[in-house]
């Protein structure tokens, strides 16, 4: 995966620790689906792969490859236990 959309995905994981409260907020005005922390997990994550895809977009100028996309999955895998924490 480029460097630059890897930057964008550590920050978007630390604006996620930051906007926390918002998160949970979010989770649980949806209760009636799922309040739990697999949620809110659930919404981390796609503002995590809206961030590689749009980024792949602005930074590369193209849409991301079957190979980088399977990076993603790694690198979200691997960040697993930081999401954890978060909540």
């Amino acid at each position: 995966m480029d460097e630059a959309v890897l930057d964008k995905l550590e920050e978007k994981i630390q604006e996620a620790a930051s906007n926390r409260d918002q998160i949970m907020r979010l989770a649980r005005s949806l209760s009636e689906i799922d309040g739990s922390k697999s949620f809110a997990l659930g919404i981390v994550t796609g503002r995590l792969y809206n961030a590689f895809y749009y980024q792949s977009r602005r930074i590369l100028g193209r849409e991301p490859t079957k190979d980088e996309f399977e990076e993603f999955l790694r690198f979200v895998k691997g960040k697993r236990s930081v999401l954890d924490q978060l909540w």
